[in-house]
């Protein structure tokens, strides 16, 4: 039975402090509340703001409120009260508030970003069932506009500044931090590099790191601040100062996930969309970065062929301007580099999937120097796949197959709890992505560039065809997975690396093949049409092998194979390997 109320009052010192008189616990019991402008919000000129709190004394703490100029617009609280909070509770309602309402999108969150965290306490669950109820109750109240699964599924929420850190993430930020500090005040530079496999959360850690910067050097002497915050020290009188005006950005070299990350940026406070850059924006950046923050950085480029001509011409312009002449051997690690006293790396070797990619020995290079420095950071808690870490290091093991002896064998394994199929039909595959999408959400067909893009200018032809379907790749390079049509299509590697899916339906190309005899896994070259994926580079006077190729269309598959959060579905084209996947992945039906 629901025992929580929730006590709606206008923000005025006049109409709090009556409230305050009206029952013991408004001045003496832990409570959470939101504040927002709902009543009066004109949405023609924008969005509007929401702060969420929490205290032990509700009356005296909105007060408190009444002297922020930020808050000066907000003109109704909702005060949430039930008999059975207590202090953890508290926190973490006011975490969930905070995130879903970042996630919704319909307000600004006006909060900072001093540490949430994801603690346990006693009846855990049975208080996140009455979350969700009191989720209900504000949205019957105009307080979001979505649903709890739709926010959940949106890049906004997935992206957003306010998430919960795990255990690693935190420790990792929290030493960052520290480190950071003391370079800044020591005024010496400085290299970190923060480690993970997929899903275990870089690009969450790189955008909570911008935006506590951003709160610390912002916030005011005057500014009540919660000390049981998990970076609450770092608020303190001394750190403000040392990041106060240092100009910082969140270099990101993937297109789509790159506007993702600047449509969050545009609706949370102290951070903006031109925070946001490619690389090719720092090389040409007039002032120097006080500190760069570099997510997927295994993608930043070495010197080849670039997408554009003008590209290539500014390649060489920013490095001649960078470093007198056009050296051929500098990449885009060097761009960045040179144009930060501060950086921080976020990485993983094994997702470098072209050969424009900055080398994995300068990748090895850069990680062995951090550890060196004591500045490399290991992300291991899995916060994507419910299969958990395990399963990336599983798809990676069964697609490097070797029959050397000194290798132990795949072992095949079950995850419990996890949707993990192999189909012997594109068509029954699509059809159960389709109603995943239904139930969930999500849900969407991704394939290894194995065929050729011809709807990219005859919209009405089909890419990947099969004997039982026809299909097209990604009409939308940017934002992809969350466009109209993206259920109805194939994404590539390009538009879902970074990304989340609670379903993942994989089709594996004739690009891979297997041979069983060797017991290995071997490229078709002419079967992969990505041009910039297996050109050579005349700059450097590289030629890549088979092999090679090999290495980038294994990772490329390793991507796709762990975007689902749920499940993943496989389709293999080649029989081969896909008598040989049958041993580590059930069969459908």
């Amino acid at each position: 039975m629901t025992r929580f109320e929730i006590e709606r009052l206008s923000f005025s010192p006049e109409a709090v402090n009556a409230w305050g008189l009206l029952d013991r616990r408004n001045m003496n019991w832990p409570v959470v509340y939101v504040l927002d402008d709902i009543a009066s919000a004109d949405r023609t000129r924008g969005l509007s703001d929401v702060y969420v709190g929490e205290s032990l004394n509700a009356a005296g703490r909105l007060r408190q409120h009444f002297g922020s100029p930020e808050k000066q617009n907000l003109t109704t609280a909702r005060v949430i009260i039930d008999e059975t909070f207590n202090k953890s509770v508290c926190l973490d309602l006011e975490s969930y508030l905070i995130r879903m309402l970042a996630g919704d999108g319909l307000y600004r969150v006006l909060n900072r970003n001093d540490g949430i965290t994801e603690a346990d306490y006693y009846d855990r669950e049975k208080y996140r069932q009455t979350f969700r109820e009191v989720f209900d109750e504000l949205k019957k109240d105009g307080v979001f506009s979505r649903t709890i699964p739709e926010i959940e599924n949106s890049d906004l929420f997935k992206l957003s500044p306010f998430k919960a850190l795990s255990h690693d993430q935190a420790i990792a930020v929290e030493d960052i931090l520290q480190g950071l500090f003391e370079d800044l005040e020591r005024d010496v530079e400085s290299t970190t590099v923060i480690q993970g496999d997929p899903g275990t959360g870089k690009t969450v850690v790189a955008i909570f790191l911008l935006k506590l910067l951003v709160d610390i050097a912002n916030t005011t002497p005057a500014e009540d601040l919660d000390s049981d915050s998990l970076f609450s020290e770092f608020f303190n009188e001394g750190y403000r100062e040392l990041v106060a005006g240092i100009r910082i950005g969140l270099v990101i070299p993937q297109q789509s996930l790159r506007e993702s990350v600047k449509k969050v940026f545009r609706r949370t406070p102290g951070l903006h969309p031109s925070m946001v850059l490619t690389p090719f924006e720092v090389g040409m950046a007039e002032q120097k970065f006080d500190l760069l923050i570099v997510d997927e950085a295994h993608r930043l480029n070495q010197r080849a062929n670039q997408s554009s001509a003008a590209q290539n011409k500014k390649f060489e312009m920013i490095t001649r301007q960078l470093f007198g002449d056009d050296d051929t051997s500098k990449t885009q690690l060097d761009w960045i580099r040179s144009k930060s006293r501060h950086r921080i790396f976020l990485l993983d070797a094994a997702q470098s999937v072209r050969p424009a990619d900055v080398p994995a020995e300068l990748v090895n290079e850069l990680m062995h120097s951090a550890k060196g420095d004591k500045r490399h950071y290991a992300l291991t808690s899995q916060m994507r796949v419910q299969a958990g870490s395990d399963f990336v290091h599983y798809v990676r093991r069964i697609l490097r197959p070797t029959s050397r002896s000194v290798d132990s064998p795949v072992t095949p394994h079950v995850f419990n709890g996890y949707d993990l199929r192999l189909f012997d039909s594109v068509k029954e595959m699509r059809n159960e992505i389709a109603r995943r999408n239904e139930e969930a959400g999500l849900a969407r067909l991704v394939a290894g560039y194995a065929w050729e893009w011809k709807s990219k200018k005859d919209k009405a032809a089909f890419d990947l065809i099969f004997d039982d379907c026809e299909l097209r790749w990604n009409s939308s390079a940017t934002d992809w997975i969350a466009s109209p049509k993206s259920v109805d299509e194939v994404g590539s590697i390009h538009t879902v690396q970074g990304y989340d899916l609670n379903y993942a339906g994989v089709i594996i190309g004739p690009d891979l093949r297997y041979d069983a005899e060797k017991g290995t896994l071997f490229v078709d070259r002419d079967s992969y049409f990505d041009k910039k994926g297996k050109e050579n580079n005349p700059s450097l006077g590289r030629v890549y092998s088979d092999d090679d190729l090999l290495r980038f269309i294994t990772n490329i598959y390793g991507v796709l194979l762990t975007r689902g959060i749920r499940g993943t579905y496989v389709y293999v084209c080649d029989p081969s390997l896909r008598t040989y996947l049958q041993r580590f992945i059930p069969a459908d039906g």
